[in-house]
């Protein structure tokens, strides 16, 4: 008998409907033989309109009482998908993170997980039960309901699955699995039977949706073996493992686009030591994220300094940025919102040369032009101009000739 941990996102618990589909596809895993442990996120929409209902009563909302008021999103699905569960006749008892207990910090609103006891849990298998656990929430040390941030869901099912020791933990979403690239922009993308956890970190830190990256690290920290599958379909899915369970790495395994980039330059500063630092300290003390960064120092002895980073940030980078100026001395700081990240990951790059190469030359035939290049051992990302992002997909996708096979 395998353990298996089982989540459904929001869409796929977003009506009563579907709520006793995933029961029946539950029925038919505990029928085959399985240990069921499910997670659920809240109905789709649901989180979206609590947190409009504390929005205006008190914006921004205290983060305790926030989270107190978001986890109950995912409270009402696991009551609902335990009672579809029951009148199947498949005993089953729900859980709340508080319930099992999954231990946080209290980082409100974007807690990290400290420990997970399986006790309960494994009590409510061993007699025979299905547990359905609420995502995206735990409980902190002063027993204060603390939720993982957006996504956290697939966190919460890795994490369990890592301190059960589960066979397989699977990912129910929208899609059947890891795309090549995204379908909307290529329709002949490929769905991949296989990837590494390096490349799925790498294509979900470069804007592909299907996982939530902090999963993606806890499955590869604790080696939990994920699996992303459709809700609305059957199918094997996408297996993602380590690298030594993939017998042939492919040379390039997709492309992504990233739309949520902008860029900020200063132009002609004196090129000195502690430039970026000087730059890029207010920028961290106001919590900003920072992507990419390139610096070029010219023979005058001045020096460009650019750097990315996410488009909701912009204003508040820019501004920032022209504050610190005024010490810097720069010639003009600009800004660009109207650029995107376009990407290639693959961990056959380790033992192939000149990838780069082939991916300037053909974005070069094309007439897109290069503003800045970030690189590591199995994925190359370049910024352009957002109105050649899709191109750019296209082609790339073309080049390295991952379209499915007619």
């Amino acid at each position: 008998m395998s353990l298996i941990v089982q989540k459904y996102g929001g869409t796929s618990v977003g009506t009563v409907e579907r709520i006793q589909a995933v029961a029946a596809r539950v029925e038919q895993a505990r029928a085959a033989g399985h240990q069921l442990v499910v997670v659920v996120s809240a109905m789709s929409g649901e989180t979206d309109r609590l947190l409009n209902l504390a929005r205006a009563l008190n914006n921004p909302p205290p983060a305790r009482e926030l989270d107190a008021l978001l986890s109950t999103g995912e409270q009402v699905t696991i009551g609902l998908l335990a009672m579809a569960l029951e009148a199947r006749g498949v005993p089953a008892v729900s859980f709340t993170g508080a319930q099992i207990p999954i231990v946080t910090d209290s980082a409100f609103n974007k807690a990290r997980i400290l420990e997970i006891d399986g006790t309960r849990v494994s009590a409510a298998l061993a007699a025979g039960r299905v547990v359905v656990v609420a995502g995206f929430q735990g409980v902190d040390a002063g027993g204060s309901i603390t939720t993982l941030g957006r996504g956290g869901s697939d966190t919460t099912a890795v994490a369990l699955a890592a301190a059960l020791k589960a066979d397989e933990c699977q990912i129910y979403t929208d899609v059947d699995g890891v795309y090549t690239t995204d379908p909307r922009i290529v329709p002949e993308a490929r769905r991949l039977e296989r990837i590494t956890y390096e490349e799925m970190l790498e294509m979900a830190s470069l804007g592909a949706k299907v996982l939530q990256i902090r999963s993606v690290e806890f499955a590869s920290k604790y080696q939990v073996t994920l699996r992303v599958l459709s809700s609305f379909g059957d199918g094997p899915g996408t297996l993602i493992t380590t690298e030594e369970n993939i017998m042939e790495a492919a040379l390039i395994s997709g492309v992504t686009l990233n739309r949520d980039e902008a860029k900020i330059t200063f132009l002609g500063l004196p090129d000195r030591p502690g430039v970026a630092s000087t730059i890029l300290g207010p920028v961290a003390d106001a919590n900003i994220e920072v992507d990419m960064i390139v610096q070029n120092s010219g023979a005058d002895g001045s020096a460009d300094f650019t750097f990315t980073v996410h488009r909701n940030e912009y204003d508040k980078a820019l501004t920032i940025c022209q504050a610190t100026n005024g010490e810097m001395q720069a010639r003009a700081v600009q800004g660009d919102k109207r650029i995107v990240k376009v990407s290639i990951v693959g961990v056959g790059m380790r033992s192939h040369a000149g990838i780069a190469s082939r991916m300037f030359r053909v974005l070069a035939a094309e007439g897109v032009n290069i503003q800045m290049i970030s690189t590591s051992e199995i994925k190359i990302s370049v910024v352009i101009d957002e109105k050649y992002g899709e191109l750019a997909v296209r082609i790339l996708h073309s080049e390295f000739g991952l379209a499915r096979d007619e």
